[in-house]
């Protein structure tokens, strides 16, 4: 019977070639944009990671903290949840809690490091400090060679490395001599012992998954200068341990809690000026750990939810833009549905045949929809993360995707073809004997309507959003950063990877600035230890001279950098009160810095800071560095782009603090002297600039290799990936949603002027004219519009409540998007209605009149 029915729909389908294209149509693109947001939905909010049973996993924090912190978090008054950790207090947590089979530890930052293997170029890939039980506590084996254990992991075990399956295949052309062969990490000799395998990607999803992992052990090795490991005030490892089973998750949890504050009493930094006050407040949350270390989830959650509500509204639209269709073409059939009846055809066969012609063309707009999904993710993806290397986020639809699009396409099926379904039923088999054109009467007419309000009410409801996150892109993309942009470029290199000692990089740093100074077609070149808006942040705790350690609720963080004296050329930055750092401030003279004017209301409010002087973190450094000049504010991180501008200080290349005691000190200071990028402030930028700048570097050493180009200005605008991303879907999402309305009105007004064709033959008979047809068959439209609106713009201002959080310096009821919402949709009805009003118009009155 199923069988029977499914070729009776295609048969009838096949019979309507136009109607099945537009719905199929429709359906697909309706059914693909929900299929292309939920496979990245899947794939990076639902996803577990590819290890042995995920479900057992589970993670010591639940925030995004990273890279490097230090003390308390920075919200600890408030909420004093500790998401990062310091080697010293990850061994605490793990002996603490044998509930855990295995504690593993893997580095909060992923770093890119300058890797050479032989006589080879350098190259930069992205690594990351592991454990030494890593991998044994993931439940992942090596694809070739083998994994670290914990003996790898020690002070005196020989440095080792493990590449990602990914990194083997694509920088080292699947070659099977790398395994016990010795690479180079930022100049240090590494033994290859394993390659991992195919499909893992680390313990998170990213769009920089790890290409090799050491242990953490070999940090010291590696930074040759600025180790993290044996400083316990410096938290940047992220815990992730399997549980044993039936272990209580609130009781461990409340266990590592108690271990946290013990821990944190034993720190007399930490209990110093008012920190144990605070340690009570301190605590730690287990948080599922088989989707991996949820930073890319917590980025991108929101966005992602919101586009997939938003393809669900496009969905809904669709569907009653189908429906309609199906409305109308059950009342064309109306003859031949009462025809079947009045010979016994039973009612519900009949309703039965069209739901599952209904279903049957749902399931054929799915299966094409996935067409569009496999396209659409694909192009999501090259949107929302166009610098991504080796990205572990697969577009392709998964089992799980398929069984959506098909669920989808069933209830889609389902809901449209309910109510030509339900009117089948209720067919008169008089209704046969007599001509159907002979009375407006038609129980279709009031759903097609309802569904046409429907659609309006929804369209503005995705306009309105549209036209609020659009705003919200312009506004961040055009906000005053305080730089200039226009023909600057930016470049990475590594001079700690080519092998550079602190003493050799003065000689290095006036050979880069000449060799690119020489350069005619530029006007400045700048060295820095990272660049506006770039993601990278250095900040330490300021104490004015005189003044005592801040308490540790209190805020006293600045960011900071190490810069030349062209800098602030280079950014278009001026100094407005002071001087600049000059070729004066050298090495033996006083050490000096320079600051903005957030830093002077924070630290020197109501003075004149030119002659003060500051140190970090500790007050007996208090009087380090004497503040000789203030430039203008401009916003110099990425994680303050939507806030005001924070404090900075800047010190200069040349002078390295020699006044620290303590190592921890002692090594951030030394690792600072290495600056790793460059601006250049072109007169007109050349057509070669990639091969200008990487030819120029490599002329001054080889082993120099440029690891990241970029202009100045898309370097900032990647700030906004994400809001780019999210703007023009819901654009898209609008535009789609108007189409179908519009193209949902013109149906529902050509039907009404088809049914009504003998109506308005007499009505012009007896003396009206084409204007009063015209204005009844667009009254009709309009009001049905009308009342869209009247539902809709309530609906709207509620959707941009819930949307608050993702904009930016625009209300979710700004007047302005509501009354663009309506004004597009007014035009777009305009004009479907007109083009049936007019054709209502043209009708003859005895051409009319002889057809009935």
């Amino acid at each position: 019977m199923l069988l029977q029915d499914i070729r009776y729909a295609l048969r009838q389908l096949r019979k309507s070639p136009g109607f099945t294209l537009t719905a199929v149509v429709t359906l697909a693109l309706g059914i693909g944009a929900n299929t292309a947001i939920f496979t990245l939905v899947q794939s990076i909010l639902l996803r577990s990671l590819p290890v042995a049973d995920p479900s057992q996993l589970y993670r010591i924090g639940d925030e995004n903290q990273c890279c490097v912190d230090g003390g308390f978090p920075q919200d600890a008054s408030q909420t004093g949840d500790f998401s990062i950790f310091s080697f010293d207090l990850y061994q605490h947590l793990k002996q603490s809690a044998p509930e855990f089979e295995q504690l593993a530890a893997a580095q909060a930052g992923q770093w890119s490091w300058s890797v050479r293997r032989g006589g080879d170029l350098a190259k930069s890939l992205h690594g990351e400090f592991v454990s030494g039980n890593y991998f044994s506590t993931l439940g992942v084996s090596a694809y070739s060679g083998r994994v670290f254990s914990d003996s790898d992991d020690t002070p005196a075990a020989a440095p080792a490395v493990i590449l990602s399956y990914q990194a083997w295949q694509g920088e080292y052309a699947s070659d099977p001599s790398i395994l016990n062969s010795t690479i180079y990490v930022q100049a240090q000799p590494f033994t290859v012992v394993g390659i991992a395998p195919p499909g893992f990607f680390g313990d998170r999803v990213t769009d920089t998954p790890p290409e090799f992992w050491m242990p953490i052990h070999t940090e010291p090795y590696v930074e040759a200068g600025d180790a993290l490991l044996y400083n316990p005030e410096s938290h940047w490892l992220y815990p992730l341990g399997r549980i044993r089973p039936g272990t209580n998750i609130a009781a461990l949890q409340a266990k590592l809690t108690v271990a946290l504050r013990q821990w944190l009493l034993s720190r007399p930094d930490m209990v110093a000026n008012g920190g144990a006050a605070i340690i009570p407040k301190m605590h730690v949350v287990l948080s599922p750990g088989g989707g991996g270390i949820q930073n890319l989830q917590q980025k991108t959650g929101k966005g992602l939810k919101l586009l997939m509500i938003l393809s669900l509204v496009v969905l809904l639209i669709a569907c009653a833009n189908i429906a309609n269709l199906m409305l109308a073409r059950a009342t064309t059939r109306r003859a031949e549905i009462a025809l079947r009846t009045a010979l016994g055809a039973g009612r519900r066969r009949i309703s039965r045949e069209i739901l599952t012609e209904s279903v049957v063309l749902s399931c054929i707009g799915g299966l094409v929809g996935l067409i569009v999904a496999y396209a659409g993710s694909r192009t999501i993806l090259a949107l929302a993360f166009p610098d991504a290397r080796n990205l572990p986020i697969n577009p392709s639809p998964s089992l799980l995707v398929l069984g959506f699009a098909f669920l989808v396409s069933l209830m889609t099926g389902i809901l449209f073809g309910a109510a030509p379904a339900w009117l089948s039923f209720h067919a008169q088999p008089a209704e046969a004997l007599r001509g159907t054109s002979r009375t407006t009467r038609d129980r279709s007419s009031l759903p097609q309507k309802a569904l046409v309000v429907f659609q309006a009410a929804l369209s503005v409801v995705l306009i309105s959003g549209a036209i609020l996150m659009t705003k919200t892109l312009t506004n961040l993309e055009n906000e005053d950063f305080g730089v200039v942009t226009a023909n600057r470029y930016v470049f990475h290199f590594d001079a700690q990877g080519a092998g550079y000692s602190v003493d050799r990089l003065p000689a290095l740093y006036r050979e880069i600035q000449d060799r690119f100074s020489a350069l005619p077609c530029i006007s400045s070149a700048s060295l820095a230890l990272y660049s506006p808006l770039e993601g990278d942040n250095w900040s330490d705790c300021v104490i004015a001279q005189g003044h005592p350690s801040p308490r540790h609720d209190q805020d006293c963080d600045s960011t900071w950098n190490r810069v030349d004296t062209h800098f602030l050329d280079a950014i278009g930055v001026p100094i407005v009160r002071g001087r600049g750092i000059t070729d004066q401030d050298t090495a033996t003279s006083l050490p000096v810095a320079i600051v903005n004017e957030s830093f002077v209301k924070k630290f020197f409010p109501n003075q004149d800071p030119i002659g003060r002087r500051f140190g970090l973190d500790r007050p007996e450094f208090s009087g380090s560095f004497e503040i000789v000049g203030v430039f203008r504010d401009f916003k110099m991180n990425l994680q303050y782009s939507r806030e005001q501008v924070h404090p900075v200080f800047m010190r200069p290349i040349t002078q390295q603090f020699t006044g620290y005691k303590d190592p921890n000190m002692i090594r951030g200071e030394t690792r600072s002297m290495f600056v790793n990028e460059m601006i250049l402030d072109f007169h007109a930028a050349p057509p070669n600039v990639d091969a200008l700048i990487r030819d120029t570097l490599t002329g001054i050493n080889p082993n120099l290799t440029v690891t990241d180009l970029r202009s100045f200005g898309n370097q900032i605008a990647g700030n906004f990936n994400q809001e780019r991303l999210v703007a023009r879907l819901t654009v898209l999402f609008g535009l789609l949603a108007l189409v179908l309305a519009s193209v949902g009105l013109y149906g529902v007004m050509s039907y009404f002027v088809a049914r009504r064709t003998s109506e308005v033959g007499i009505r012009m008979a007896l003396g009206a004219t084409r204007s009063n047809v015209v204005a009844m068959v667009m009254q009709s439209a309009l009001l049905q519009i009308l009342i869209g609106l009247g539902l809709g713009i309530p609906a709207a201002m509620l959707a941009g409540h819930f949307m608050s959080s993702q904009l930016f310096e625009v209300h979710g009821y700004d007047p302005v998007a509501l009354a663009g919402a309506a004004v597009m949709l007014g035009v777009c009805a305009a004009v479907a209605g007109f083009i049936p009003a007019r054709r209502a118009a043209s009708i003859e009155p005895m051409q009319a009149l002889r057809i009935e």
